[in-house]
């Protein structure tokens, strides 16, 4: 963020700190800013590019003073090559019909929504939402925002991702699936599409929010290289392989 940016926000804020929901026994602390404004597009783009991520109508990031484990990652769309165990999850849900829509959130969403938080992240904040916090999660957003639905050939709702459009790629904001369908992958599979679409769309990046090393909950990020890190040098190659897989021991 340079002297020359003239459509930054005035004013950012920093977050109380709190338990971080990742890694056990540190504190998470947020800096963000609201989202509002005709430049707000453009806006949204630059701190992207600068690590932030978006909720509702703010954009935040990480800013805990004494951990710097969060880092921003990005898929080079063009240069993804699928594994093996990739490919097969795409060949599982061939049957799947996915359709593009306007953020707008339905009662049908909502059900899938619930039944996903309960099985999932059943003690975490989202557990209690009710239907107007989900709609609002889903329509306030001021940017190009838009939700996939993925349904059966009978056509019900097994999946949707919540996407926002930026200048260079696009933004899993976030995705649910049935969890009585563990079997499809169907997280990994949004993802597939996502990259997919990107290509589509001429984007060169789809953004997947942070890689947190020791989080088992992002372990999943580094099957979808080449991936970049957003570094002190700026966006730059990452290998995020499990520790397991490099020997690395956890921070």
């Amino acid at each position: 963020m340079t002297a020359q940016t003239t459509k930054m926000p005035r004013f950012f804020y920093r977050m109380p700190p709190r338990p971080c929901p990742y890694l056990k026994g540190r504190t998470e602390q947020n800096i963000f800013t609201e989202l509002t404004g005709r430049s707000t597009i453009e806006l949204y783009d630059t701190l992207t590019q600068a690590g932030f991520r978006r909720s509702h109508n703010v954009a935040y990031r990480p800013a805990c003073p004494d951990c710097q484990a969060c880092v921003p990652i990005r898929v080079i769309a063009g240069a993804f090559e699928p594994g093996s165990s990739i490919r097969r999850i795409s060949r599982r849900n061939l049957d799947l019909v996915e359709q593009d829509l306007p953020s707008r959130a339905t009662a049908e969403q909502y059900e899938l929504f619930i039944r996903y938080v309960s099985s999932r992240h059943g003690d975490g904040e989202m557990a209690g939402m009710g239907f107007g916090d989900y709609a609002a999660m889903v329509q306030d957003s001021p940017l190009r925002t838009f939700i996939t639905e993925f349904r059966d050939l009978d056509g019900r709702l097994r999946a949707c991702a919540l996407i926002d459009r930026l200048e260079d790629g696009l933004s899993a904001v976030y995705s649910y699936f049935d969890p009585a369908m563990d079997q499809r992958s169907l997280g990994t599979y949004m993802i597939i599409r996502m990259i997919a679409k990107s290509l589509q769309l001429s984007l060169p990046y789809l953004y997947l929010g942070y890689w947190i090393e020791g989080s088992k909950k992002m372990s999943y990020k580094w099957r979808f290289r080449p991936l970049e890190g957003l570094t002190k040098e700026g966006w730059k190659p990452v290998d995020l392989r499990p520790l397991e897989e490099t020997g690395r021991i956890a921070a």
